[in-house]
């Protein structure tokens, strides 16, 4: 078979073709590559991610300087000290946390584990956050100023986790808020018999930068708060402690008064 030359309007046709296709082909590209984008910024965080990120947001040293600068008759500058200690066999990781007021870190007045894992699917929560006892505490005090080979071991550390205390049961914040989980123990709170009390409460936020405000309470019987502030939760911030120049320090106070103020605050040891 013979073929015939190609005319000039094919031709022409043609050349529009192929050159409409590159354009068609690049803006394919641009939706593609928009969408599979669109996907890894959307990509859906899972239970485990909120663990990581509520025990990263935990672990560190924290105080509440400002705080009680703002408000010296209500709160103290604290010391928070949390770090990590032993991970279980189900994934939940184990921290070692200790409050001390800011100028004597070494004598911690309260001491835990904490235990942080996912809440079950069925759970409208993200996070379970667990306070435990420790068997012997004294054993554990400084445990995060330690070098790690001065330190309780991973499986010391699991074998030292003694009565459970509280769960917190964290969510994630609403798009928008200041936060990035909240939560709170359950309302009819945990037992406790300090000061009077037959039960205690505990809120928790976690904020960026890894701010931490928390608010313990006790009740008794009849519903009345017999320890804890009443004027909203501790805020500590991450900051240098060698940065701190506090009027406000416990050591500024005579014992009277210090121990007329501990007990409306909050435990120093349940």
């Amino acid at each position: 078979m013979c073929t015939g030359s190609v005319s000039g309007s094919d031709s022409e046709s043609g050349s529009n073709g192929w050159s409409k296709a590159p354009g068609v082909v690049l803006k394919a590209l641009v939706l593609i590559g928009g969408a599979l984008l669109l996907k890894r910024f959307t990509k859906s965080t899972t239970r485990w991610d909120h663990t990581r990120i509520v025990a990263d947001s935990l672990a560190g040293e924290k105080f509440s300087r400002e705080q009680a600068s703002r408000d010296p008759e209500n709160y103290f500058n604290l010391r928070w000290l949390s770090c990590p200690a032993a991970e279980m066999v189900d994934g939940s990781r184990v921290l070692y946390f200790e409050q001390a007021f800011w100028r004597t870190p070494h004598k911690p007045f309260r001491q835990r584990f904490f235990m942080v894992k996912p809440c079950s699917k069925e759970m409208k929560c993200d996070v379970e956050l667990s306070s435990y006892a420790i068997r012997d505490s004294e054993e554990y005090r400084n445990f995060c100023d330690r070098s790690k080979d001065q330190r309780p071991q991973p499986e010391e550390v699991i074998g030292d986790i003694a009565e459970h205390l509280t769960t917190i049961y964290l969510k994630r914040c609403d798009r928008g808020k200041r936060c990035l989980y909240e939560g709170s123990t359950p309302p009819d709170g945990y037992p406790n018999t300090w000061n009077g009390a037959s039960y205690c409460t505990s809120e928790l936020t976690v904020l960026k930068n890894s701010e931490i405000h928390t608010w313990d309470r006790g009740y008794d019987n009849d519903g009345n708060q017999v320890w804890g502030v009443k004027g909203g939760p501790y805020e500590f911030k991450p900051a240098p402690a060698s940065s701190f120049s506090d009027p406000f320090s416990s050591l500024n106070f005579p014992p009277q008064f210090m121990e007329k103020r501990i007990e409306g605050s909050f435990v120093l040891q349940e």
